[in-house]
């Protein structure tokens, strides 16, 4: 997601983090949503496959075009999410270094 949002609009960090725990105490988001996606706008948390197509909705062409899905009952959305998450590194593989971000990109995660 990072090499697609040329905009910087969005800041990234791991749910398990300090920071990240304050921030979902704020939205009384409960610590069982540390093994999700979540997306905080404003007051508005989306996680799971909402959180995925509210992300891809502000990103370029084609990818907000996904943003379509949104129409699909959330409980089918997040069984599909649910289905890609368990296959992914499956599908498309595990690295076997982190990507090592940029001083540039380093500004855009949260940290403690």
């Amino acid at each position: 997601m990072i090499a697609r949002d040329r905009g910087a609009q969005f800041r990234f960090g791991s749910l398990q983090s300090m920071a990240a725990g304050r921030l979902l105490q704020e939205v009384a988001l409960p610590n069982s949503a540390t093994d999700s996606f979540v997306v905080l706008e404003g007051d508005r948390v989306s996680t799971r496959s909402t959180a995925a197509l509210r992300v891809v909705r502000r990103l370029p062409f084609p990818w907000w075009l996904a943003y379509a899905l949104i129409v699909v009952p959330r409980p089918i959305r997040d069984r599909l999410y649910d289905w890609v998450a368990r296959n992914r590194y499956r599908w498309f593989g595990r690295r076997d270094v982190c990507m090592v971000p940029t001083p540039e990109l380093r500004s855009r995660f949260i940290g403690d």
